[in-house]
């Protein structure tokens, strides 16, 4: 297996995911870097993916656009205080 180098730039890139939230298909555009410390959180958690998401959306207030509510908890999972 060749390891590849992962940079700030690939970090900074943005990756849109489709997920299903509450039977409703929805596109999220995030960096590379938020979409890793989810991935890792949702491991931690037992959880897919698609698990964590769904907790993080139900857990956000209204206004709240979905990006804004995954940016700010994988930023506190980064902190090291857990989001939930």
């Amino acid at each position: 297996m060749v390891e590849t180098e992962v940079t700030e730039t690939d970090l900074a890139r943005f990756q849109k995911r489709s997920v299903s939230l509450s039977g409703h298909r929805t596109s999220v555009s995030l960096e590379r870097a938020f979409w890793a410390v989810l991935e890792a959180a949702a491991k931690r958690r037992d959880l897919s993916l698609a698990g964590l998401i769904g907790e993080i959306d139900r857990a956000r207030a209204e206004d709240q656009n979905l990006a804004s509510a995954l940016r700010l908890f994988a930023l506190k999972e980064a902190q090291g205080r857990h989001a939930h």
